[in-house]
């Protein structure tokens, strides 16, 4: 513990944001409460920062740059040269939220926790744009200390806070209760400050909630096991905090009812204080004494490095796939769907599109650019329509996985759907599907699996399971899951249901009739799921 805290305070940027901080208590030229925003500008962000990721060399320079200007500002505190020092600020938190967005593109829609250490980054540089705007006079529809508030608002409950809750999620994540409550208070902040802007109905509910969440990650804090030293400083800063956000609700309350209880002046003198001394002091003491790991494994399997349209192909007669016994047991699986994939050539699809009717707008936007990419070009309309198409060759080595082949999808001549089928092996043998797109790819990792005579291809499963986009360097998970379900209906025939879902909300459904060649499916569907 003590290397720990060695580690994290004796390093040269705390050394130096605790130098300059105690500068700015003895020559502070405003009232003594800007030393709230002050001392987590110049010590608990950079403390903070530093405990999970290792700084690049401009990073530090910025985000020291940033301290100089904040300690500026402190010491002179009107004119242009404070504007320049905030304007310096205002940089360094910009450099702050992107390594948070540099973070999630390294990851994307997966772990919690990290989402929420992702957030806390961004949200120093909503906090430095609100410090801009008061140090600079910008006109906020607030009055000064109204804006200077948000911004210290920002710096404690969006970094701290969210900073914490991550963190958190990496040795309490277990519980079903951290997600629901990790989300709301992710997003309670803006909810706030929304409700803060536009109606004190809105400020009200969203306070409430948040409490709510608040005081139900206290609990977890509770129950879960720490080291002695770390679960103290954790306990104490969140007991702190549940108790000083009732003068939230009660200046909420005011705001609502028009019946002041707590004013701003009460606010500073016991909100303000208590936050910043027991609040941001005990949660950096928890954290940099014991800094958890992170338990994200980082994405090794290979997408497709193919970008935009497929330019060059070979004619080919192969299936989908070699073996489907490669991806799972084969052994209860009725003989014409190892065949439909293995010989996929040899089989007519008709197919039935159904968008949910909440989506159906985004759809009838999205098909204009569907239709000019030849990419995910489903049609509007629910009407049964034949695809055809055909399975093509594509160079390995311009695409980067083992044995690609495209299976090109038309409507009336017209290509909906371009997707490169390979696969990859982990802890079991996935189906890895590539969807070219304009300077990225779409990629299904699926997991397959029999049941009752079915065969189950899921994005919903453990492992590398998943809806990815690849950008450059970059490949992040999506909050998109598909399922499908293949059965057969004849020894001829078979029908497959292809669900779809974002953020867990069913938006697409695509039934298809699949029949060998000399056999046309019936013009019926049948329902599955």
């Amino acid at each position: 513990m003590l290397a720990n805290l060695r580690k994290s305070f004796a390093n040269p940027i705390s050394l130096f944001g605790m130098g300059l901080f105690i500068l700015c208590c003895f020559f502070q030229s405003g009232p003594t409460y800007l030393l709230y925003l002050t001392v987590a500008q110049l010590v608990f962000v950079p403390v903070m920062l530093q405990c999970i990721i290792a700084l690049k060399r401009i990073e530090k320079c910025m985000i020291v740059l940033g301290m100089v200007g904040v300690a500026c500002i402190s010491i002179w505190s009107a004119g242009w040269l404070s504007v320049l020092c905030a304007v310096l600020y205002l940089l360094s938190s910009c450099t702050i939220a992107l390594i948070g967005i540099r973070r999630f593109l390294h990851r994307g829609f997966t772990n919690i926790a990290e989402i929420t250490i992702d957030v806390a980054l961004i949200y120093v540089l909503v906090g430095g744009l609100w410090f801009f705007a008061s140090i600079s006079g910008i006109e906020t529809g607030f009055s000064s200390i109204i804006t200077w508030l948000t911004a210290i608002h920002f710096h404690y409950s969006g970094f701290l806070l969210n900073m914490s809750v991550g963190l958190f999620g990496r040795i309490g994540s277990e519980s079903k209760w951290y997600s629901p409550i990790a989300i709301i208070l992710m997003t309670g902040l803006m909810l706030v400050a929304m409700g803060i802007t536009f109606s004190p109905i809105i400020e009200m509910i969203s306070v409430v909630l948040y409490i709510g969440a608040l005081y139900c990650f206290l609990v977890l804090v509770f129950r879960t096991k720490m080291a002695r030293f770390q679960g103290i400083c954790l306990r104490l800063s969140m007991i702190t905090l549940c108790v000083t956000i009732i003068w939230s609700l009660l200046y909420a309350f005011g705001n609502l009812t028009f019946i002041h209880i707590v004013s701003i002046t009460d606010m500073l003198a016991i909100h303000g204080l208590l936050n910043c001394i027991l609040f941001g002091g005990f949660t950096v003491l928890a954290w940099v004494s014991q800094t958890p790991e992170s338990k994200q494994v980082e994405f090794t399997f290979s997408v497709s490095q193919i970008r935009g349209k497929l330019q060059t192909y070979e004619k080919t007669d192969w299936g989908l796939v070699d073996k489907l016994e490669d991806f799972c047991d084969t052994s209860k699986l009725p003989k014409s769907i190892v065949d439909f994939y293995e010989k996929t050539d040899s089989y007519r699809l008709y197919a039935s599109v159904q968008w949910r009717t909440w989506f159906k707008p985004l759809a009838l936007i999205y098909k204009g650019f569907s239709r000019m990419m030849k990419q995910i070009n489903l049609p509007f309309a629910r009407r049964k329509v034949e695809m055809t198409g055909e399975i093509v060759m594509v160079d390995a080595l311009e695409d980067g996985r083992i044995k690609p082949r495209a299976w090109i999808r038309k409507i009336n001549d017209e290509t909906v759907f371009t997707a490169i089928y390979s696969k990859h092996k982990s802890d079991r043998t996935y189906m890895n599907i590539a969807l070219p797109l304009p300077f990225s790819s779409m990629n299904g990792i699926l997991a397959l699996h029999e049941e009752n005579g079915k065969l189950h291809l899921t994005s919903n499963a453990s492992g590398d399971a998943g809806t990815y986009l690849a950008i450059k360097q970059f490949v992040f998970q999506l909050p998109i899951h598909e399922h499908f379900v293949i059965e057969e209906t004849s020894p001829t025939t078979l029908t497959a249901v292809h669900n779809m879902h974002i953020f867990g909300i069913h938006f697409l459904r695509i039934d298809y009739e699949i029949g060998t060649r000399g056999q046309v499916p019936r013009p019926t569907f049948k329902v599955i799921g």
